[in-house]
């Protein structure tokens, strides 16, 4: 095996953030992954995402609330995990802020369906 260079989600989470962390760990012309670190952040609310990619995030730790442009609205702990399809236009209304709340999002272009087990 390489020598590969081990690092922890968890490692290197700063106390005080002005605005959201993101971290890209992996990217190329069909994927991208990133860590999400925010502490009380949302997005302004005249704001919506409307990304061109697929996006599969899981949520690590603490807690989110994302809304859609139509009204529905998720509520997000450790462990939940959701696929948001391309141009579907949303936003992070509200993020926990006494902890940071730690996401993985992996964006993706191909219209490939990733298989996600749902309960």
């Amino acid at each position: 095996m390489a020598k590969s260079k081990i690092c922890n989600l968890f490692a290197d989470l700063p106390a005080d953030l002005p605005e959201e962390l993101v971290t890209i760990f992996v990217r190329n012309q069909h994927l991208r992954i990133e860590r999400i670190v925010s502490t009380g952040h949302a997005t302004p609310t005249e704001g919506w995402y409307d990304q061109k990619e697929h996006e599969w995030v899981v949520l690590l730790k603490g807690e989110a609330t994302l809304v859609s442009k139509d009204g529905e609205s998720v509520q997000l702990t450790p462990g939940d995990h959701i696929v948001i399809p391309s141009h579907q236009k949303h936003r992070v209304a509200w993020t926990t802020p006494e902890e940071p709340t730690v996401w993985l999002a992996v964006f993706y272009q191909r219209e490939d369906r990733l298989a996600v087990s749902e309960k």
